[in-house]
C-alpha cells in the first residue's frame, strides 16, 4: 500500500498522507536506512527502476531526520553538517519500508531511502538436466557451470507452481 503526497495536491487526504509520512520520516531515527537516487525513466514506474545497489548508493544510520515545511532534513553520523531536500512528491511504501522522494530542485530524479531489504545472491543458471524425485524435490543442473541446486518444496508451493505454469 502506497502514501502518497503531492505538494500542488488537491484531494482531501492529502494533508493527513503528508502527516503519515512526516511521522515515518521521523521515526527512522538512528536506524540504518538505504540510501538510492535514480534518474526517473519516462516509460517506468518508480518501482520497475533498477534499484540493484550501485557505487554512489549509500547506507548509514540516519540521525535527526526532521520535516519542516515541506523540507526533509538529516544527519549522518559523526557530521554536523544538516542535510536536506525540498520535495515535491512524495511516496511510502508501507509494506517494503521505502520512501521515495521526489526533490523539487531535480524534476528527473527521485530517492529511495528505506529500511534496508535482504539482498539475495542471484545465480544465472542454464539448465540442462532436471529430475524430479517424489512429489516435491525437483533437481535442476547447469552442465556449463557444473552446478546442481536441489529444491524441495512444500505441499503448497508445488500447487503453486502448478498454477503458475503455462499449460
Amino acid at each position: 500500500m502506497k502514501t502518497i503526497w503531492i505538494s500542488s495536491g488537491k484531494r482531501p487526504e492529502n494533508a493527513e498522507n503528508f502527516a503519515r509520512i512526516s511521522q515515518w520520516w521521523a521515526s527512522l531515527s538512528s536506524q540504518t536506512v538505504t540510501w538510492r537516487q535514480r534518474l526517473l525513466d519516462p516509460e517506468k514506474e518508480v518501482e520497475q527502476l533498477d534499484w540493484e545497489p550501485q557505487r554512489f548508493d549509500d547506507k548509514f544510520a540516519i540521525a535527526n531526520p526532521q520535516v519542516r515545511g515541506i523540507t526533509l532534513y538529516w544527519n549522518k553520523p559523526g557530521s554536523p553538517v544538516e542535510h536536506n531536500t525540498t520535495v515535491r512528491q512524495l511516496e511510502l511504501d508501507t509494506l517494503r519500508q521505502q520512501l521515495y522522494v521526489y526533490p523539487q530542485s531535480q524534476q528527473n530524479l527521485v530517492i529511495r531511502v528505506g529500511l534496508p531489504e535482504i539482498e539475495y545472491r542471484k545465480l544465472k543458471l542454464n539448465i540442462s538436466e532436471i529430475e524430479i524425485e517424489g512429489d516435491r524435490l525437483i533437481i535442476a543442473r547447469d552442465g556449463t557451470q557444473l552446478i546442481e541446486v536441489q529444491l524441495t518444496l512444500s505441499p503448497e508451493q508445488v500447487a503453486q507452481l502448478k498454477r503458475d505454469l503455462p499449460a
